[in-house]
């Protein structure tokens, strides 16, 4: 399994929405819950 960072952002995004539709169309969704991790960068570190 591969790990992707995506800026939150990106979720309200009409595109990206439909991408990942048809990532669950393709491969499935297996999994009954989610995890969202948030991290955030403060004074450039």
């Amino acid at each position: 399994m591969k790990r992707f960072l995506i800026p939150v952002s990106f979720l309200n995004e009409p595109l990206f929405q439909e991408l990942l539709s048809q990532a669950e169309e393709e491969f499935g969704y297996c999994h009954p819950w989610v995890v969202l991790h948030t991290t955030s960068r403060l004074n450039g570190q």
